[in-house]
């Protein structure tokens, strides 16, 4: 059985600037529908997996994924005739709500209703019978389906925790086998997400995409300055009830679709907000500690609740946007309510095309959660392709094709001098983090490459830290991580301690605060990156690389060949390797376009 899953509401921007237009970018994003994507599963796993926003280059679009439908067809080798149900991450049902003004009755007749969907379907792929193909699924069990399904765990609490679903903020399931039960669920007045993406408005940041940088920014920050405001973000209360009073200042329609009433009360309650070209001082370093700190006590306060279930699981899994949210999800991992913690990779919404597929496929191919590897669900690329590409760069650049054990030695001797290697292999990841197939790689032991990378070569917040990826095997000797539990760090979605001996040793992947978002790279699933890092730790001592997404400010993660090699081509990288190939520029291109930074600082 062949089930394809997509995530997105193709026509919720338009709608949105139809009912509020002049609306600057920031408001227009607050808005259901986004981070569109497909994934095609069956009863042997996930075939494909892709986001639109890699096709289009347009970062967190909600735009119908016909280019990533395709993609995952072409991977599969079949067409939608093949294809026995399609299922959506959204089902939305007539209720009394949408008739509450015209802005919720034109939100469920233009955006949200099946038809809707079976209209956008039939504009693209016009010769199916969507009435009976295609599948709408609960937001909130997409997320979970996606999570749980994957886990390997033949039992689990799993938590969804995102914005809004439907009508909920905060789901949380029961898994057992192959099936998986509501316990309870929070209404989108106690919406943690939205509260997390809120202050990220206020601070200036871009919502539903920037709340990583409120995380970056949180530990420079001292939590206590606003601790006697912080119950005006979020309560505790019995019964692992949850209550968050800033949000119920969006009172109007027009309110509710901008935060402008949650961001006035914000206002009242911590200063003037940021404008987004203001620098980054002392209080948004508070800010951000402060709301980061209640939503780990909020998310400790719900699964402490469900962690005294009757019956309840020792294994717990997580989905949605709240579970990228490294920092919290580290603060959960170490408080021993649960031994194991498995977290989607994807668990954005993007994430909800491949649980609604795998929901789908479980109903009506009942089987045990079996447990993913790396979520390489993307295209690959052929030597015809990476030759097509490179054909196109001048006598600017050195071109060499070389075996694996040359093109593993001369990148890491680059790495070593200092430089910066964008890394081009194998199939594309599937979610926001680079996992070692389209990735920028550098030294973590130089003492100015962080600040090299995000100034010079991401162009981006000087705050934002750097992760580390490392030898499976050996990440305890540099983490303070449990080896029994080294499985949890292979996605790149736990913040952890670097033990203090290694701190002053790995400057460019410790932040402030001691921590750092730890890959964990195994030699069976990531078997070409995994010899990188051991020629490193070779070469350098310590089996380690500065793991970031290949990609520049503003650009979605790089897909294709030719967008990788135009991209370094204008860049200030030092070296591609793309697939056999690695690429330098020449002495006098270097000199011209002022690279080699890196080297010069790391001297």
């Amino acid at each position: 059985m062949l089930v394809l899953g997509i995530s997105g509401l193709d026509r919720s921007m338009s709608v949105k600037k139809e009912l509020l237009p002049g609306l600057d970018w920031r408001e227009q994003r607050v808005v259901q529908g986004l981070d569109a994507a497909a994934a095609l599963v069956s009863e042997d796993g996930v075939i494909a997996a892709s986001a639109q926003e890699r096709h289009d280059g347009n970062k967190g679009t909600g735009a119908f994924p016909v280019d990533a439908i395709d993609a995952c067809l072409r991977i599969a080798g079949v067409t939608l005739d093949d294809v026995d149900f399609v299922a959506h991450g959204f089902r939305y049902e007539p209720s009394a709500a949408f008739e509450r003004d015209e802005f919720a009755r034109r939100w469920f007749r233009d955006v949200y209703r099946k038809e809707v969907q079976w209209d956008v379907l039939r504009s693209h792929y016009p010769d199916q019978d969507w009435e009976r193909k295609f599948v709408p699924v609960r937001h909130h069990v997409a997320h979970a389906a996606s999570a749980y399904h994957l886990s390997g765990f033949q039992d689990a609490t799993v938590l969804v925790a995102d914005g809004m679903g439907e009508a909920e903020s905060t789901s949380v399931f029961q898994g057992t086998g192959a099936d998986l039960r509501l316990v309870r669920s929070y209404s989108i007045s106690a919406s943690l997400g939205i509260l997390y993406s809120v202050v990220t408005q206020y601070l200036g940041f871009l919502p539903g995409m920037d709340e990583y940088k409120v995380m970056g920014l949180a530990p420079y920050g001292d939590s206590r300055r606003y601790a006697d405001v912080a119950r005006d973000l979020v309560r505790t209360l019995d019964g692992g009830r949850i209550v968050v009073p800033v949000l119920a200042h969006d009172k109007s329609p027009t309110e509710r679709e901008t935060h402008r009433g949650a961001i006035r009360r914000l206002e009242e309650l911590f200063g003037p907000a940021r404008h987004p070209e203001a620098p980054v001082d002392q209080r948004h370093r508070d800010i951000a500690a402060t709301v980061q700190g209640v939503l780990e006590e909020s998310l400790l306060h719900v699964l402490g609740t469900a962690a005294r279930e009757p019956g309840r699981s020792r294994n717990l899994c997580m989905a949605g946007g709240v579970a990228l949210n490294c920092t919290a999800n580290g603060v959960i991992a170490r408080s021993d309510l649960f031994d194991q913690v498995f977290v989607q990779p994807a668990s954005g919404d993007d994430g909800t095309a491949l649980g609604a597929a795998l929901w789908q496929l479980r109903q009506e191919a009942p089987a045990a959660p079996a447990a993913m590897t790396m979520p390489y669900w993307g295209e690959e690329f052929g030597e015809r392709d990476i030759e097509a590409a490179l054909s196109g760069l001048g006598d600017a650049f050195t071109v060499r094709k070389l075996a694996e054990d040359e093109l593993l030695a001369q990148v890491s001797a680059l790495i070593g001098a200092g430089k910066v290697v964008s890394w081009f292999q194998g199939r594309m990841e599937f979610g926001p983090r680079a996992l070692g197939n389209r990735s920028i790689l550098a030294d973590p032991a130089s003492p100015n490459m962080r600040a090299h990378l995000n100034t010079m070569v991401k162009q981006r917040e000087e705050f934002r830290p750097f992760a580390p990826a490392v030898l499976a095997e050996e990440a305890h000797r540099y983490f303070e991580l449990d080896p029994e539990r080294e499985a949890m760090y292979r996605h790149m979605l736990f913040v952890t301690q670097v033990r203090p001996e290694y701190r002053e040793l790995l400057p460019s992947i410790t932040h402030v605060d001691g921590s750092a978002r730890v890959q964990t790279v195994d030699r069976e699933s990531a078997p070409r990156f995994w010899r990188l890092i051991r020629q490193v730790g070779d070469d350098r001592g310590i089996p380690m690389v500065i793991n970031t997404s290949f990609n520049l400010r503003g650009q979605p993660v790089i897909r294709t060949p030719e967008t990788a090699v135009a991209t370094y081509a204008r860049s200030t990288l030092d070296a591609l390797a793309i697939g056999d190939w690695l690429v330098t520029r020449t002495a006098a291109a270097e000199a011209r376009t002022g690279t080699g930074t890196g080297g010069r600082a790391h001297g």
